[in-house]
């Protein structure tokens, strides 16, 4: 791995927070060590697997295999054609989400004792997280793409609009990471804690069923109010129905991910000369 500039500099206790242009300049000068840190996340996953990252495109495979099973029966409508591209569509939406957030908190948290000795931008952990997440998600593609032809669903002009979808997405996730990352680092419960929210928050988002069987009282709640049912949609939308978004189904995802992108860079980088003393 290339030397980065300032790698070696033995940490300042009396250095400020970084502001926002600062910290982006800081990113693109630790650009080496953030792939480094991707690079080692994906290998130490599957270093001692047989399978690799084949496991990466499986996995989701897995689940939707197991959900089809268990609720395909439930949901089963004339509107809601190919079940199984149905949940595996959102699952690798929601996956991505919480494996994202979950690996930006846990990185920092355990990697975090390297802010003791040398100093590395603070939100490389999180940053890191979000290309893994990345790379992931574009790997499941090919098994989703795969199921939607074997079970009659036809490829749309409208799949060149996922990547948008998924940027949209990764910045919510990264905002909600920056989030959950500095309040574990003042509260540790708050890992376990978040395990126990993320599936709750599942269970509340379309991910397994359509929002129609919702009856109408609650609908507004699980649905319009859930920041993680806009961006399950805005992903499903261009692959599983088909078509563009309208302005509306892409403008409330995108304010919702710059809004919490937003504050939880905030909130990260006020605190992030604390982290140090408390990891």
């Amino acid at each position: 791995m290339k030397s980065q500039p300032g790698l070696s500099v033995v940490y300042d206790s009396t250095r400020r927070g970084s502001v926002v242009l600062e910290e982006l300049r800081e990113i693109f000068n630790y650009r080496y060590l953030i792939l480094q840190l991707v690079r080692r996340d994906i290998l130490t996953r599957y270093k001692r697997s047989f399978l690799g990252v084949a496991w990466t495109m499986l996995n989701p495979l897995g689940m939707m295999l197991v959900w089809t099973i268990a609720f395909s029966q439930f949901f089963r409508s004339d509107n809601l054609p190919s079940y199984p591209s149905f949940v595996l569509n959102g699952l690798l939406a929601w996956t991505f989400f919480s494996q994202t957030t979950t690996a930006a908190m846990v990185n920092l948290v355990w990697g975090g004792g390297l802010l003791n000795r040398i100093y590395i931008p603070r939100v490389s952990f999180a940053i890191a997280a979000m290309g893994t997440g990345l790379v992931n998600i574009g790997l499941s593609m090919v098994p989703l793409i795969g199921v939607m032809l074997v079970t009659g669903l036809s490829l749309h002009w409208s799949l060149f609009f996922v990547p948008i979808s998924i940027l949209i997405l990764a910045a919510f996730a990264l905002g909600v990471g920056l989030l959950i990352s500095t309040l574990a680092v003042y509260f540790p419960d708050v890992a376990e804690m978040y395990q126990i929210v993320l599936t709750a928050w599942m269970f509340l988002t379309p991910v397994m069923y359509p929002e129609t069987i919702l009856p109408d009282a609650y609908r507004l709640y699980i649905t319009m109010l859930n920041p993680m049912y806009h961006m399950v949609k805005l992903f499903r939308i261009p692959i599983y129905y088909g078509r563009l978004p309208t302005l509306i189904e892409l403008l409330v995802p995108l304010i919702i991910s710059l809004f919490v992108l937003t504050i939880g860079w905030w909130v990260f980088t006020k605190k992030s000369d604390e982290f140090a003393y408390r990891i």
